[in-house]
């Protein structure tokens, strides 16, 4: 999987001053800042972007999904690579239910017949695309068994509001075939909206208007995805629990209890398969009804309808519903004043086919990354606390690996973890970054550090540019007057889930990509070939990832105070308490318009009577919720950051025993975030501030109890996650002050 960063959001928000005073180490003193700039020199001239080539091209050079003699090999030279350079590794295992296809037969009913081919066409120019004996077959990973027959129903993107515009159409799909194209959400949400709005099964296509011959010269030619290249995928409900299904909140160790997968919540009900455009555009075409809205329309050389039918669609999938192992390599390297204290960074190694982009580009930019750690160390480098590097195993399918090695490892983690570093897929372009807001200084003072190989400037002043372009008015002259960058928040898509929203430790997410667009995306041209041709030619942004990733993890290991930044934490959560206050007026407002537009019959008057539109119902007034438990909490939070950062001023000069007290309440600050009850209907995650949302999978939802009760206008529930979030913030806001107060002690 992959975190995809959209440019349009206004976040790249950066400084373009100089990067090489000290004063940019948070938590170092003068002298051990320029100690620590140095070993970070010699840190970046140990980085080779040929040997990060050579580790993709290994690594990718033949599939190796979850439970494939490959899988294990690649496990294996992971290991030996982490034990050669100086760590103590292992390999931890655990299972997972993993299926994969014994039949599939997606066709149409009657005439005009068509039967999807469901194979991607293996290329002279791509060496590994025609490894066919060791290919996934095109599936969707948890989708169910099925053999069903019905009328389709085009959705478009299959997310909340295509079903609502549906609706008023006049189009049920209760009983049909769902026919929805990639975008606008995770795939697994579109499976899951369809199930409950009564399909009884669901094909996913990618439209040459997202990703094709639309947008630009198809494989081998240029990036994109030709006719027949088709995105794998999981559709496992990974918004109400990630990991194994047949062990939902525990890990999978050897003879652990699991459930009937019949009783799994989070496995889908229906059958669901992807499928090319080529083999799109027969169903389609067969589609008739009412023409759909312009944005609904793709560039498949058809005229795009609703349906439902007159083509039927017969799709029947049968699967093996085999438990795997779960290889997890886990090495680390010993701090020599805090070993139990963890910085922990990790990227996965498992791949849907061969995965030279997603998601070995950043596999082997951390091996590169750990190779160099380790050197520095035999030169003579001290390292304060200790360094756990992760390659994880089965992220593709639900964040297997990682799910169960931080669920069996919970207690220990919570006690010693300060941070997650993670990263996923890589390429050529702009920075992205998302984590916990206590992280966002020193994201800023790293990403001014750190150079962008094309340009030259910091990878700072490089996506600063980039989002002021694609800004307008006056977003774009508060972006270009702005002197701090702001990262995003994370909602789901890679390893950084279990930790950050789960067992509550900090975390971020680095990449770089957006200059690298193609469609190779979960398929068989995701290789060497195709990577070292449009997504990173020369290997130069692995080396960046590198550097950037790796500063994080080296200043996180050595600074004497570890460098959490809260008043970056009370701002942003500020701003969004602030814009859902805001977001519940401005419901109210539109209800009462659209109550009266309906009243009035303006939809039905403005509407072209010879087709079918039904108006929407008129919706329950908004009520004026009481939001000053949660303001009464945000001020009491604003007191107490102001109070810490007036005292922090002092901690590196406080006693070692001070400081080591200090930095202990500082990394738990963030379990103090995590809700005992958990999110309603999925207490898997525990985040009060971050998590997925419930139908946007990997889209983030800040503050998501509240601000999914209010989308979902359930306003009893909005009030009562109203007091709790307004508890999680009192508790974090005292917490702080019990660190201002050890800084004060006499």
């Amino acid at each position: 999987m992959k975190k995809i960063y959209l440019p349009l959001v206004a976040i790249a928000l950066i400084c373009i001053s100089a990067g090489n005073s000290t004063k940019d180490y948070s938590g170092f003193t003068d002298s051990q800042a320029q100690l620590q700039r140095t070993w970070e020199g010699k840190y970046d001239s140990l980085l080779n972007a040929d040997e990060i080539g050579s580790f993709i091209k290994f690594l990718s050079a033949h599939p190796h999904n979850l439970g494939t003699v490959h899988d294990r090999e690649n496990a294996d030279f992971i290991l030996s690579k982490f034990k050669q350079w100086g760590y103590t590794a292992r390999i931890d295992t655990f299972y997972a239910l993993f299926p994969t296809p014994k039949l599939r037969v997606l066709e149409t009913i009657g005439q005009p017949q068509f039967k999807a081919v469901l194979k991607e066409t293996p290329l002279k120019e791509d060496a590994t695309s025609g490894q066919t004996a060791e290919q996934l077959p095109t599936y969707n990973c948890y989708s169910a068994d099925g053999d069903v027959t019905g009328e389709l129903v085009y959705v478009n993107r299959g997310v909340p509001a295509d079903y609502e515009e549906l609706e008023r159409m006049g189009v049920d799909v209760k009983g049909k075939i769902v026919i929805a194209r990639y975008g606008g959400s995770w795939r697994g949400i579109k499976p899951r909206l369809a199930q409950e709005h009564g399909a009884i099964g669901c094909i996913i296509y990618s439209d040459p208007i997202d990703d094709g011959y639309y947008q630009g010269d198809v494989y081998p030619k240029g990036a994109f995805k030709n006719e027949t290249g088709v995105q794998r995928g999981s559709v496992m409900d990974i918004p109400l629990y990630p990991g194994d299904p047949l062990t939902p909140g525990y890990g999978h160790v050897k003879n652990a209890k699991v459930i009937d997968r019949k009783n799994a919540p989070n496995l889908l009900k229906i059958p669901v398969l992807p499928i090319s455009y080529a083999d799109a555009k027969p169903f389609l075409q067969g589609l008739g009804g009412q023409v759909v809205p312009d944005n609904w329309r793709g560039a498949l050389p058809i005229t795009y309808h609703a349906g439902p039918g007159p083509v039927k669609a017969h799709l029947k999938l049968e699967f093996n519903w085999d438990v795997k192992p779960v290889y997890d390599v886990i090495a680390m390297m010993k701090g020599a004043d805090h070993p139990d204290e963890w910085i922990i960074r990790g990227n996965h190694y498992d791949a849907w086919v061969n995965g030279a982009n997603d998601p070995i580009s950043g596999q082997a930019a951390m091996l590169e990354e750990a190779e160099a750690v380790g050197q520095l160390v035999k030169q003579g480098m001290h390292l304060s606390r200790t360094i756990v590097y992760c390659a994880w195993d089965g992220e593709e399918e639900g964040l297997l690996g990682s799910t169960e090695w931080v669920e069996t490892n919970a207690v220990e983690l919570q006690k010693k973890a300060v941070a997650y570093i993670n990263s996923d897929a890589n390429g050529r372009g702009y920075l992205g970054i998302g984590g916990s807001h206590v992280l966002q200084n020193l994201a800023n003072e790293i990403t001014i550090d750190v150079k962008d190989p094309e340009t030259g400037v910091s990878i700072a002043e490089r996506k600063k540019a980039q989002a002021v372009i694609n800004a307008t008015g006056k977003e774009q002259k508060e972006l270009m007057s702005a002197n701090t960058m702001k990262i995003d928040a994370l909602g789901s898509g890679s390893d950084f889930s279990p930790f950050l929203q789960h067992v509550g430790i900090a975390s971020i997410d680095i990449g770089f990509g957006g200059e690298d667009n193609g469609g190779e995306y979960h398929s068989i041209f995701d290789s060497y070939d195709d990577y070292s041709r449009f997504k990173d030619p020369g290997f130069y942004y692995g080396v960046t990832l590198a550097k950037t990733a790796g500063r994080f993890t080296l200043r996180l290991a050595n600074a004497q105070v570890l460098p959490f930044n809260f008043h970056d934490f009370y701002s942003t959560v500020n701003e969004y308490a602030t814009g859902l206050i805001k977001t519940v007026d401005e419901m109210r407002s539109n209800t009462e318009t659209t109550n009266k537009l309906i009243k009035d019959k303006y939809y039905t008057l403005a509407n072209d009577p010879t087709l079918t539109y039904i108006p929407p119902l008129a919706k329950e007034p908004v009520p004026y919720l009481d939001f000053s438990a949660l303001q009464n909490a945000l001020a009491a939070l604003k007191t107490s950051t102001s109070q810490y950062q007036e005292a922090s001023h002092t901690a590196l000069s406080q006693p070692h025993a001070v400081i080591d007290k200090l930095n202990a309440m500082l990394y738990q600050t963030e379990r103090q975030l995590l809700s005992a009850q958990g999110l309603p209907i999925r207490p898997w995650y525990k985040h009060a501030i971050y998590a997925p949302g419930y139908y946007t999978g990997y889209g983030v939802k800040t503050l998501p109890a509240l601000r999914e009760a209010i989308e979902n206008r359930d306003w009893k529930l909005a009030q009562e996650q109203e007091v709790l979030i307004a508890k999680v913030i009192t508790d974090y806001a005292a917490n702080l002050d019990l660190a201002t107060g050890v800084l004060k002690e006499k």
